[in-house]
């Protein structure tokens, strides 16, 4: 015979753990990343030819993943990128996976959105070198893309609106779910190791949370470099300054993601820590006024790397010939 008030007890025993789990995720300062929901694959397929489109540059070799490489954790492991004429960038490129998460976008929060980031590059003497101009009269000489667009957008000439919304739609399905801490987040007790676990504790109980929060661990506000102890180095870049003209906002910058951290050194805006282990020290000393010991040190970095998630399965895409009938090689993924 079935014990009824055993069943009884049982399901109400595995609620209640369920709703335990669920109210400790829900305290956490970091949340699980969701996956992609893709509403438009047409918009987004061409999103993709488009991210890996050199023609869109001046010379015709930098696309969008020669700095954003999807095979490098979404940036390019450089100090600062490589652009038009072998020109070096003055900023470290921050990675394109999970940016759609970040509420403005550039270090210094220039663009209110993926839409208005993703004409900055093209137009960028220092890195694509084209204009807008110029790379809608190479996207219009394409019949590929002709057709594609009109497929997409409907009738009507190719615009660096049209451009950006597809690059957008490309970028925000590039997310990376699944990683080992979210795992931990949903109720996996096991996904972590005792020294993980412990880097996460003091990632929170030494005040690292209250920049690094939300789904994507950072992205979500601005914070001066050098808080405690004033930052030094002979990069060039004033941070939020650039942009609203105030003194006050020099050094200013977007709070980087820590997702996928591990695989996107090196570290902050001028790309001077080449280790997690030295980004950690100087973040530990310049922001918070502490110094961690080695052992706190490496149980935050064995945190961090748990931070990595699922990354994006891009198929590399096959690009529309030029006009002239030339096929265009599958583009280099590094």
């Amino acid at each position: 015979m079935i014990n009824t008030s055993r069943i009884v007890w049982a399901v109400a025993l595995a609620t209640g753990f369920w709703t335990q789990q669920v109210c400790a995720q829900q305290q956490e300062p970091i949340q699980p990343i969701e996956p992609a929901v893709i509403s438009d694959p047409a918009k987004v397929q061409l999103g993709k030819k488009l991210f890996f489109e050199p023609r869109l540059s001046r010379s015709g070799f930098i696309s969008c993943n020669s700095c954003h490489n999807l095979s490098r954790g979404g940036s390019d492991n450089l100090k600062a990128s490589i652009g038009h004429n072998w020109q070096q960038g003055d900023i470290n490129s921050p990675t394109v996976l999970n940016s759609s998460l970040n509420f403005v976008q550039f270090w210094d929060g220039r663009a209110k959105d993926l839409r208005e980031q993703a004409g900055g590059p093209i137009a960028n003497p220092a890195e694509m070198a084209s204009s807008h101009e110029l790379a809608i009269q190479v996207l219009n000489s394409i019949p590929g893309y002709q057709a594609e667009f009109k497929q997409v957008f409907g009738a009507g000439t190719i615009t660096i609106d049209k451009v950006t919304d597809a690059l957008a739609a490309f970028e925000e399905i590039l997310v990376t779910p699944n990683s080992r801490f979210d795992l931990w987040l949903r109720g996996d007790q096991k996904a972590l190791t005792v020294k993980e676990l412990a880097g996460y504790k003091l990632f929170k109980n030494s005040g690292c949370v209250a920049c690094h929060n939300g789904a994507a661990a950072g992205g979500n506000s601005f914070q001066k470099m050098g808080l405690i102890t004033p930052y030094e180095t002979a990069h060039p870049a004033e941070g939020r300054a650039g942009v609203t003209g105030d003194d006050a906002d020099r050094f200013m910058f977007k709070v980087p993601t820590l997702r996928n951290v591990e695989l996107t050194y090196p570290y902050f805006h001028d790309g001077a820590a080449d280790t997690l282990a030295q980004a950690v020290d100087v973040m530990g000393r310049l922001q918070l006024g502490r110094t961690f010991t080695p052992e706190e040190n490496g149980q935050i970095v064995a945190f961090l790397k748990t931070l990595t998630g699922d990354q994006p399965a891009v198929q590399l895409p096959l690009l529309p010939p030029s006009a002239d009938g030339t096929p265009r090689p599958v583009p280099f993924a590094n």
